[in-house]
């Protein structure tokens, strides 16, 4: 079953999500960060790039040529080439999440993103997901 993991009042999603894609390329995961569209996911990974000066995070977008061959692929068209981590971005669950190994989920501090984390939380619940939740503001959960 998909571990599920949230990641609750994120000031700087960009940040987060290269801090998880550098650790889990370390670890030797293969990543998918799913982003709301393409002018989001090309943000992305111009981020990678310059998150950790002193780290290779190997990455490309999931329409290049070379995604079949990089560890940390960067989609927004739902094109799910591996099936080891997805980091989801967008505000609905994704629709082939159960088929990753790991699910995390990034909810920054805007009301809205929120109240869509919520729905999705819910979605996973009723479908009997465990699942994990973290404060980034060091909140009790």
């Amino acid at each position: 079953m998909t571990r599920i993991d949230f990641f609750f009042n994120v000031d700087s999603k960009l940040s987060i999500v290269a801090e998880l894609a550098e650790a889990a390329f370390k670890k030797g995961r293969k990543v998918t960060i799913y982003a709301q569209h393409q002018a989001h996911a090309q943000s992305l990974e111009q981020s990678l790039w310059q998150a950790n000066p002193t780290a290779f995070v190997p990455h490309c977008l999931a329409n290049s040529p070379l995604a079949s061959q990089t560890p940390i692929i960067i989609d927004w068209q739902a094109q799910l080439i591996q099936d080891d981590v997805l980091i989801n971005l967008q505000a609905e669950q994704p629709t082939s999440f159960s088929r990753f190994l790991r699910l995390i989920e990034i909810v920054g501090l805007e009301e809205a993103d929120k109240v869509a984390a919520r729905l999705r939380y819910q979605f996973y619940r009723d479908r009997g997901y465990t699942l994990n939740c973290y404060d980034a503001l060091g909140n009790a959960v």
